[in-house]
């Protein structure tokens, strides 16, 4: 055997583990000559079989305990209000949880937060980590905006916030109240003070009542900063804008409808087919917003800003104003509207032949809502889509059969994910939750919308013209380990060896599709996937299992599809109003923006869903609901609750007096004693103990005792759980978490 092996070297770090970089291991163990050679391959090995974490250049930690000294990332505040940290690597953060205890010795500075970096000296006590810190790195804004609850005081009052990543109180004077009053909610900022002393805000304004059933989506509003009200220059160019002379096709005689949501603001996209001798004729029309919004205008810099349209359960907060997305630019029915359209030609196995991009002019002949247009294909008479049935429905839902075949050979990832929906009364109050119907009508849209974007990504790259691509990365290594370890404790076998494939994903689905395993499979293979982004560099839509993918088919909501169309009027010379050189050079910062903005709607609105969800349930505390774990961390377990889907979470401490063992492969709570276990996926009865509407909080009580130890298993050492009475693992009382019901999950 050659010296050094895996052995001698893992025994090295364990025993010094404050020498990390290879020259000192090297060192360390006498290390000299070709035997580097073979020290670093063994580094390079461990470091594959995730054994060690890379923590620099050329330095490593045991993956499985963080350095003596070294970078930590706070990432969470746990069930009693304790702040977590993790060791950095080179590739994310890893090993176990550490807690927060301070600054070390006489080293003082600012408190940290979650999201903060620092370096710390780390110990172990009793299986648990504490980290001391000696230099925060990057430390949050404490100058940002706050918005929250006003609750008057004696002297004034303080502001609590509304988000539950926000861990400040501001202080506010009576002079700086601005009329605010108990149960207001208000947006303040905070005034420069002493760095030791509290923090004092001033209201800026009074966003409403707390009770206001509008209040959910005000405050995920002004929290995320969605920009509302429109500029003055932008109302006016609105209201007087005129489309752009320009050449184009008649479409008005071609039976186009429009199918959307029954409550759809917008009507962006309308569809026809027709039965050809060998295949299908498919037409998509879209409205043509870059007739309206031109480069350097004030409402083309008002469009970039936001980015997108943001929608929430009782109001959309629109891209662009009222008198362009709802009327002007929109596919109104029997009224002639500018479009852009795309003809694909289709195969009777659904293969396309040939497409070619058009700037015409088109009249909606129909608009259906997605419930109207299945009721008709479905032989249900006496509804709106009877009258189009013959001439419209059956050759839309020909050529949608059509092209299902060549999906089903494409492959693209069938993870069916339900969806909820908020329904709001007249009054603004929640009148109730359910789950969003999917009809073929549904695929039908989607399918076609698909087609569109795929060919302006095909003719905008073969004419070598700039473009942004929506692009999907397959998932990492890293991930992908993740679900290998995970599948195996389910006795499921993933090879690593294969290239990440949507097939194979889809098999695994199929496999366990009526197992008791089914939904905590779905949650991981989603968990397992990469989000897609804005790029003008092209990695292909691992998702659709599509080589080249782009935005074309919603202009009036998405600013991504609007430059889409003018690359497309550019290339293809169909106008004047195409992409400018300026804009064209720009296509990195613009995607970098495009994706944080869409980000930015995604979590107002997903906050926005959680604050209703809240206030549907404050009135049903105590009541008891099944649910299914679908998330576990070291701090306790996140529940989708029945019926309404919302989430909730369950603290570690409330569990039972066992210690709980946090098992990141298995995604598993396993209590050390007895080996029982609360798992991913698994179903529990829940009792809702407390509801936060501020934050959108919900406080949940295991019921269900947990599953008892599978056969075989191996008891992991201390990952972070909570122990129960005194005498036992590290002889902590569990106790009742200080922020109860701030925690909750969402969509992963």
């Amino acid at each position: 055997m050659s010296f050094p092996d895996r052995e001698t070297v893992l025994d090295f770090i364990n025993k010094n583990p404050s020498l990390t970089t290879k020259q000192e291991i090297a060192r360390g163990l006498k290390v000299k000559g070709r035997e580097r050679q073979h020290l670093r391959a063994i580094l390079k090995e461990l470091e594959a079989d995730g054994t060690l974490e890379r923590t620099g250049k050329r330095a490593w930690a045991k993956a499985d305990q963080p350095p003596p000294t070294g970078v930590i990332s706070f990432e969470e505040i746990d069930s009693d209000g304790e702040l977590i940290a993790r060791a950095v690597g080179r590739d994310g953060t890893f090993g176990p949880p550490i807690r927060y205890a301070g600054y070390s010795g006489k080293s003082r500075g600012p408190a940290p937060g979650v999201g903060d970096k620092g370096l710390a000296r780390v110990n172990e006590s009793n299986g648990e980590y504490h980290a001391k810190l000696l230099k925060l790195f990057e430390k949050r804004d404490e100058d940002s905006p706050m918005t929250g609850r006003f609750e008057r005081t004696p002297r004034g009052g303080r502001i609590v916030p509304a988000s539950r990543k926000d861990k400040r109180t501001l202080l506010i004077a009576e002079s700086d109240r601005k009329g605010a009053e108990d149960g207001d909610l208000v947006r303040a900022i905070p005034k420069p003070g002493k760095p030791n002393g509290p923090a004092f805000g001033v209201v800026t304004d009074v966003l409403g009542r707390i009770d206001d059933p509008r209040a959910a989506s005000l405050l995920a509003i002004h929290a995320h900063d969605i920009p509302v009200e429109f500029p003055k220059d932008v109302l006016n160019e609105a209201k007087s804008i005129k489309p752009l002379d320009s050449p184009r096709e008649d479409l008005t005689g071609l039976d186009l409808i429009t199918i959307d949501p029954a409550d759809a603001r917008d009507h962006d996209d309308a569809v026809y087919a027709e039965k050809l001798d060998d295949g299908w004729k498919v037409i998509v029309a879209i409205a043509d917003v870059a007739a309206y919004v031109r480069p350097g205008t004030a409402l083309d810099r008002e469009a970039q800003k936001r980015g997108n349209s943001t929608y929430f359960p009782d109001r959309v907060v629109p891209m662009l104003p009222f008198e362009l997305s709802a009327d002007a630019c929109s596919l109104v029915e029997n009224e002639d509207r500018p479009c852009m359209a795309v003809e694909m030609i289709f195969d009777q196995s659904g293969t396309k032949r040939s497409h070619r991009f058009i700037r015409g002019t088109m009249r909606s002949k129909a608009k259906l809502a997605y419930e109207e247009a299945q009721a008709a294909i479905d032989g249900k008479t006496g509804g709106p889509g009877e009258k189009w049935l013959e001439p419209v429905l059956k050759p839309l839902w020909g050529a949608f059969e059509a092209l299902g075949k060549a999906r089903a050979k494409r492959g693209p990832l069938e993870l069916d994910m339900p969806e909820k929906r908020v329904e709001i009364g007249e009054d603004g109050k929640v009148t109730g939750i359910t789950e969003k119907e999917r009809f073929d009508a549904h695929r039908l849209i989607e399918e076609f919308m698909i087609q569109a974007n795929v060919a302006a990504a095909e003719t905008l790259e073969k004419l070598g013209a700039p473009l942004l691509y929506r692009v999907h990365d397959q998932p990492t290594d890293a991930k992908i380990a993740a679900l290998a370890d995970f599948l195996q404790t389910l006795d499921i076998n993933w090879s690593l060896g294969e290239r990440p494939q949507t097939h194979r994903f889809n098999r695994l689905l199929a496999d366990t599709r009526n197992t008791d395993n089914s939904e905590a499979v779905s949650e991981i293979v989603l968990r397992s996937q990469a989000q897609a982004i804005y790029d003008p560099d092209n990695v292909g839509h691992f998702g659709l299992n599509l080589a080249r993918y782009a935005h074309f088919t919603s202009p009036i909501r998405r600013y991504s599809d609007l430059i889409v169309h003018r690359a497309l009027i550019s290339s293809l010379k169909l106008g004047d109003d195409g992409l400018t050189q300026e804009m064209a050079a720009s296509l990195h910062d613009i995607a970098s923006h495009l994706v944080d903005t869409e980000r930015r709607s995604m979590a107002a609105e997903r906050e926005a869903t959680d604050r209703y969800l809240a206030l549907y349930l404050q009135d049903k505390v105590g009541a008891e609901f099944e649910g299914r774990i679908t998330g576990v961390t070291p701090a306790g377990l996140f529940i989708r609750m029945g019926g309404t889907g919302a989430d909730g979470f369950s603290p570690i401490s409330r569990l039972s007096d066992d210690y709980w063992v946090y098992d990141e492969p298995s995604m598993a709570l396993i209590a050390r004693g007895s080996g029982k276990r609360f798992e991913l996926g698994q179903t529990v009865k829940v009792r809702l103990e407390e509801v936060t509407p501020l934050q959108g909080g919900l406080l949940l009580e295991v019921l269900s005792p947990p599953k008892p130890k599978k056969p075989g298993q191996k008891i992991p050492a201390s990952r972070g759980g909570r122990s129960g009475p005194p005498g036992r693992g590290r002889g902590k009382v569990a106790r009742k978490p200080r922020h109860k019901g701030r925690k909750k999950g969402g969509k992963r």
